[in-house]
């Protein structure tokens, strides 16, 4: 399904394709041969988004932009089943495994591996040529790679990359109701 947002209509080369049961939303070019898969979603509804020639958002994938985050996929790009990818960048040649996540303001380098499950956190800077491990987080800027277990390192850094600045553009401290209120406005249907 191709979706006008704020009367911005996205942008598809005739090469492109898009599942019937996707749905792409908003300020999106999708470039030659770029594929869109069953149940994902490209929204560009809170900012431009886009994906290069050849690359493919397979099912159920989320690619979106947020406020103030562009989110920008180069040529040759594979974004696997279930992936998230939000306000980010995402150099050529790179592989987005099943389940990965990758956070606003991270730029993933070219030719880099994100493995199923692995996160790259807020502005997060991944070399050309990294891989995130199964499963691992990425954090950092330059990125620090942590499995799981490494709660305590992961944070250290984390806290500093401003999750709650980068991504809801708040405070730390600021309540969750507050929070949630803003957003539900942010998210509202436009016209309501």
């Amino acid at each position: 399904m191709i979706v006008e947002h704020g009367e911005v209509s996205p942008r598809i080369d005739p090469t492109a394709s898009v599942a019937a049961s996707a749905v792409v939303s908003g300020d999106v070019v999708l470039g030659p041969g770029a594929r869109v898969l069953h149940g994902a979603v490209v929204s560009g509804e809170q900012g431009p988004v886009s994906i290069g020639a050849d690359s493919i958002v397979m099912e159920n994938a989320v690619v979106k932009s947020r406020s103030g985050h562009a989110c920008v996929i180069g040529d040759a790009v594979m974004i696997g089943p279930h992936a998230h990818v939000s306000g980010a960048t995402v150099g050529g040649g790179s592989f987005v495994a099943t389940g990965a996540a990758i956070f606003p303001g991270a730029r993933v380098g070219e030719g880099c591996e994100i493995r199923i499950g692995g996160v790259v956190q807020v502005n997060t800077l991944l070399e050309a040529g990294t891989t995130v491990p199964i499963h691992w987080i990425a954090v950092g800027h330059p990125a620090h790679l942590y499995s799981p277990d490494h709660h305590e390192e992961i944070w250290r850094i984390q806290r500093e990359l401003d999750f709650p600045g980068t991504v809801y553009g708040v405070e730390r401290a600021t309540p969750m109701w507050q929070v949630m209120r803003e957003q539900s406005d942010l998210h509202a249907s436009p016209g309501e």
